[in-house]
């Protein structure tokens, strides 16, 4: 199959291409590095993306930026970063990407954990990925020529507790969290959500 991952660079988009590079062509896209770039929270980059790379069986995105802290603190423009990238950005590479993607092909977005258990200080985030999920639920029933959407939704990652000096025993290492994309991938799903748990 030829894979194209979005956010190829990052801790899980790295695990990510690791993975299925064993078995399929990837095709890595960052926002400033990869064999293509994409500013997800820019429709017009999108497209310019999909006329760029063309035809794929399968799209992964494992980007998007959203603000953590305290929902008193947090400013109209915080809670816009999440709304223009990682929930919409998301949402228009499916709105976009289905001119491209091959018959039965499939399309794999992010949520995360945060959805589920919230916490203090991801009043953003858990918005953000509760409404990915609601919208990869509903969107895959209007999805034709047998396209599959799902996404994952990984928790906190070992490697991303490291870099941030936080206690990283609780965290799942990446390479474990991209046996939920692979899943998604080869696995007969459809508007499904996958918890990258499940798959330790």
């Amino acid at each position: 199959m030829r894979i194209i991952v979005i956010g190829a660079t990052g801790t899980i988009g790295t695990a990510v291409v690791n993975l299925l590079s064993q078995d399929h062509t990837v095709v890595k896209v960052g926002n400033k590095s990869g064999d293509f770039q994409v500013d997800i929270a820019r429709k017009e980059s999108i497209e310019q993306l999909f006329n760029d790379v063309g035809t794929f069986d399968t799209l992964v995105c494992a980007a998007g930026l959203a603000k953590f802290g305290p929902m008193v603190e947090l400013s109209d423009a915080d809670f816009q970063l999440g709304l223009s990238n990682k929930l919409m950005g998301q949402v228009n590479l499916v709105r976009l990407g289905t001119r491209y993607v091959n018959d039965y092909g499939s399309i794999v977005l992010t949520s995360g954990i945060l959805a589920q258990h919230p916490m203090p200080g991801s009043v953003s985030i858990s918005m953000i990925n509760a409404g990915i999920e609601g919208f990869v639920r509903a969107a895959a029933m209007e999805m034709e020529r047998g396209v599959r959407l799902n996404a994952v939704s990984p928790p906190w990652v070992k490697e991303t507790l490291i870099a941030m000096g936080k206690e990283s025993s609780q965290g799942m290492p990446a390479d474990k969290v991209a046996l939920a994309y692979q899943a998604c991938i080869e696995r007969e799903l459809s508007g499904k959500i996958l918890y990258a748990r499940d798959f330790e």
